[in-house]
Order: C-alpha cells, then structure tokens, then sequence
C-alpha cells in the first residue's frame, strides 16, 4: 500500500492564543484532486503554510509522500510546487524569466533548465507569450504563470492557495482546464483552497470543510449532498457546517483578496 501524499495527524496551530489550527486529522491520497474549504478565518492557509514547511509544526504531525515535514523538510519542499493567494509574479519580468527565476531557486539544474521552463510554460499555454512583460498579461494568464512557476520543478504535490481568486468566469475555467489538464498528464496530487463551491464540485475528488480550526465534513462532494438530502449543493453543505458564519478574524485574508483582485484587474 502505497504511502499517502499527505498525511496529518493531530494538527495544531496557534497564534499567540487565538487557535488557527485545531486537531486536524487529514490523508490525502496520491493522485487526488483534494479541495479544502471554509469560511475566512477557518485555519485552511494555516494549514497549508504548515504542510508546505512556511510555519513550524512538532515532529511526526504532517508527512508529505512519507517524509515527515518536521523532519525532512528540505526534501518536502523538493516535491511541492506552491501557488499562494498573493500575487508571486514580477511583472517587469518577462514570463520567461519569471519561471526561470524560480528554476533558479528550486535548484533545477543548469543544463535542464531552459527545457523545463518552456515545458512549463507550454503546459500553462503560455509559450507564444513567454517573452512578453508579465506585466501586460491579463490576470487569468497571471495565474497561468503562477501556475508554471510552481510547475517548473516537476513537483508530485502541487498547492492551490485560491488559484481563481479575483478572476471572471472565463478565466477561472481556463485555469482549471489547464489545473485538469496538467493533472491528467502526471498524475500529479492537488490541494487546492477555493471559495467558489462550484469548482470543488465540478473539480475536486474529495473535499474536507473547515470551520473554527476543525475539519467539520469530509467526503466526496457527491456524498456530501446526498447527506443533506435531495437536491442539496455543496453550498447548502457548506451553509450547514459553518452556519452561515464569516468569521471576523478572517479581515486579513479579505483584505489581501480584495488587494489581488485588484492587482489581476
């Protein structure tokens, strides 16, 4: 039995003492597309900067493909490729150099790098417009750019921090058509965080709700509607488990997505 691609046992987190992260227990499998859910304030960015070794968790708390992150962590970051909410994307860059700059600092090698980098950029769609300044790229081709640079490094776990955050309609399916696409062709493992219930829907394997630092429900998104009843959505799920609560220490993360809306126009 292969080992799972994430695996979190107890998890805990806190900040000084307000609990961001309560007792979380979490397995991912590979392959998986897995979409994690809640509210602002619900402990899921936490739970993701823990994962990806950005904030300290004890020993034996998080695995990442069998390598315990506490432990490892140089080589759990070799397997992650990470798009975070805020923009990461130097727009006096071109989106050549852009990818090229985090080859650089994922250590690919030199004599592989510029292969990698145009066939990341292929992958995302970008390759007719990699030697454009980034920052004349509208915002969905923004994201496709975030997402070639987190794929440059060829990573088996690939985290989604609201990829489609601040996009309009055509450009959130783009992305996920290229998310899907990329997915198929690797059977690379994504963790993805979204707001819009009609992409873990449409896209995700399994779906786990967060509410209050806790996992609330955890299933298919299927599953998790014919728990409610007939004709329930995953937005009626997600109204039930949080109550229909924003949670107001959420204000930062509302705040930083209002300020990458704006920055994708």
């Amino acid at each position: 039995m292969s080992e799972p691609a994430v695996r979190c046992t107890g998890l805990r987190h806190s900040f000084g003492t307000t609990v961001a992260v309560d007792g979380v227990d979490l397995s991912i499998e590979p392959g998986e597309v897995f979409g994690l859910l809640g509210p602002n304030g619900a402990g899921k960015t936490t739970t993701i900067r823990m994962i990806t070794t950005l904030l300290p968790v004890a020993a034996e708390r998080i695995s990442v493909f069998g390598l315990d992150v506490a432990r490892r962590r140089m080589a759990v970051r070799r397997l992650i490729g990470y798009v975070p909410q805020q923009l990461s994307a130097d727009g006096a860059l071109t989106g050549r150099e852009n990818v090229s700059l985090f080859a650089r600092l994922f250590d690919v090698p030199r004599a592989q790098r510029a292969a990698q980098v145009g066939e990341a950029l292929e992958l995302v769609g970008l390759e007719n417009d990699a030697d454009r300044p980034a920052g004349r790229y509208s915002g969905g081709m923004i994201r496709r750019l975030e997402l070639a640079q987190a794929l440059v490094s060829s990573p088996r776990l690939l985290i989604l921090d609201e990829p489609t955050i601040g996009l309009d309609p055509v450009a959130r399916s783009a992305v996920w058509e290229r998310i899907s696409e990329i997915r198929a062709k690797t059977g690379m493992t994504v963790l993805v965080t979204t707001h819009y219930m009609d992409e873990a829907e449409q896209y995700c394997d399994r779906v786990a709700l967060m509410h209050a630092g806790k996992i609330r429900a955890l299933g298919t998104p299927a599953d998790l509607e014919a728990g409610l009843g007939p004709e329930s959505t995953l937005d009626d799920v997600f109204r039930t488990v949080t109550g229909n609560a924003l949670d107001a220490g959420g204000i930062r993360d509302v705040r930083a997505a209002r300020r990458t809306a704006r920055r994708l126009g």
